[in-house]
């Protein structure tokens, strides 16, 4: 019985290796040679029309808006919740987690200073404005929220000056 088995197996296998070889060897589609434009002979009619011009982009770009991503937004939501609760050390954690996942956001550093400012620390909640106002180009509402929190660092460090000067600064208008 074990060699009735076999030797109806190899035939099987022969015929299965051949119908599976049997697409490799078939000739690979030839392309299409490329369409070319021949000059229509003087005092005749082009068969094509010539192709509409190609329409050129706007002088300016549509004003930015920075949004956050669901991931995001929900750690904020979680770090404002443990702000208003007092547990800083957990916001921070919380925001340093949302600023791994986005860290080009300018939303995210906005929240990382006022949680700085929270903490008393307004040197650095002062780095994190100027790198939301470095991220924000382009994005009015983003940029006038980073010049805020920006001043407010600049008034919690007693920079009264330079305060006035960023709050005179086109994008807080």
């Amino acid at each position: 019985m074990a060699q009735s088995y076999r030797s109806l197996r190899a035939p099987a296998a022969g015929l299965a290796l051949s119908l599976m070889l049997g697409g490799c060897l078939a000739p690979a589609p030839r392309p299409s040679p490329p369409i070319t434009s021949i000059p229509a002979p003087q005092g005749s009619v082009p068969l094509l029309p010539p192709p509409p011009p190609r329409a050129q982009p706007p002088a300016s770009s549509p004003p930015r808006e920075n949004h956050l991503s669901p991931a995001t937004r929900s750690l904020v939501t979680q770090a404002q919740t443990l702000m208003s609760r007092g547990d800083l050390d957990a916001a921070s954690s919380t925001l340093d987690r949302a600023l791994r996942i986005e860290p080009n956001n300018p939303l995210l550093w906005i929240e990382r200073g006022r949680l700085r400012l929270a903490e008393g620390d307004a040197h650095q909640a002062e780095g994190c404005g100027r790198k939301a106002l470095a991220l924000a180009s382009g994005d009015r509402a983003t940029q006038a929220q980073a010049g805020k929190l920006l001043v407010d660092a600049l008034r919690a460090q007693k920079r009264n000056q330079e305060a006035i000067e960023v709050e005179r600064q086109a994008f807080m208008r």
